[in-house]
């Protein structure tokens, strides 16, 4: 099968030829029908998060079918579609893992980035880790399992209020808006300063404002989230919400965050992070996207164009989000016997 790999940190993805084993006791061989390109991706392609070993497959928002599953596998069987999220593997035994918090595992392993991801023809996959999905086209379902999950932790975490601020409109907070929107809170859109299509795009998904990061909203918000890696965003933010207000910074790396005066954070406004996800966010989350139908609005490129997806990524060149499509030709022959 073809993979486009990661060879070198910084340097372009190549379309390689590759052999996978037979799954596993307890993974599944799937067949990969779309899968999402992430900011986390150009994390990993930069050298931004550590420990990364190359060769690499990249991807972690996942759609395919089961072609193959191991022994021990109860949850799914060949033929159904799964989604493959970015929380791949946790000991189960540590602090975290038997507290709830299986996000913050210490021995944690990620797909697309300390095991092979979906920017690929074929991948393997822990069964216990994937997730069952709701109907919908592919491409449209793959930037839930990243931006979609990432996305409602934040969310959760920012608390009820009626007035939610999200900076950096892209793959998640165009998905958030539109939940918040069925949840009748009202959002407050921070595009890029100029960037009069992100403007138009949240406001045509229901926003009541959207302006540029340089501006300030009509009124003070109960919450905002922060999507861009741009820690300059961050006292920005916390200037942005009243007395008790939260601030939430959702990325996975974001630059150094500037000093601010303390009365920015005075009031009991709160400031923190969220990372990872947990099997029971993903489960709550697809039940709510299948219940309102929610779908990602998408750009399509080939496997082959990785690249220029990734590119146009990072000049925030992309409505939505972008999807790398896989043909439905793609090879699935039978793997090679486990040694």
């Amino acid at each position: 099968m073809k993979a486009m790999r990661l060879t070198a940190r910084g340097s372009p993805l190549e379309l390689r030829e590759l052999e996978l084993s037979r799954p596993g006791d307890q993974e599944l061989l799937i067949r990969i029908e779309a899968c999402g390109v992430c900011r986390t991706d150009l994390h990993v392609l930069d050298g931004e998060l550590p420990d990364i070993h190359c060769p690499l497959t990249l991807g972690h928002e996942v759609v395919g079918h089961v072609l193959e599953a191991g022994s021990a596998v109860e949850r799914f069987r060949t033929g159904d579609r799964v989604g493959v999220p970015w929380l791949a593997h946790t000991c189960g035994v540590c602090l975290y893992c038997r507290s709830g918090r299986e996000n913050l595992c210490t021995d944690a392993r990620f797909t697309g980035y300390t095991r092979d991801g979906g920017y690929a023809e074929q991948v393997l996959a822990d069964a216990r880790y994937c997730l069952a999905l709701p109907p919908g086209p592919a491409a449209e379902l793959a930037p839930l399992l990243c931006a979609g999950l990432i996305g409602y932790r934040a969310y959760r975490a920012a608390g009820e209020g009626s007035s939610l601020g999200l900076s950096g409109f892209g793959a998640a907070a165009h998905l958030l808006a539109q939940v918040a929107g069925h949840e009748g809170r009202r959002v407050f859109a921070f595009t890029r300063p100029g960037d009069d299509e992100a403007r138009r795009f949240a406001l045509e998904l229901g926003a009541v404002w959207a302006g540029g990061s340089d501006e300030r909203a009509p009124e003070l918000l109960d919450a905002a989230i922060i999507f861009a890696p741009v820690g300059a965003l961050v006292p920005e933010a916390l200037a942005a919400v009243r007395p008790g207000g939260r601030v939430v910074c959702a990325g996975i790396h974001m630059s150094d965050v500037p000093g601010f005066p303390y009365r920015l954070l005075w009031g009991e406004r709160q400031l923190s992070s969220v990372a990872n996800l947990t099997r029971r966010d993903g489960e709550e989350f697809m039940a709510l996207a299948g219940r309102l139908g929610l779908r990602a609005r998408v750009e399509r490129f080939a496997l082959a164009d990785a690249n220029l997806a990734l590119e146009r990524l990072r000049r925030g060149a992309v409505t939505g989000a972008a999807v790398l499509e896989m043909p439905a030709s793609s090879s699935v022959a039978t793997p090679a016997a486990r040694p």
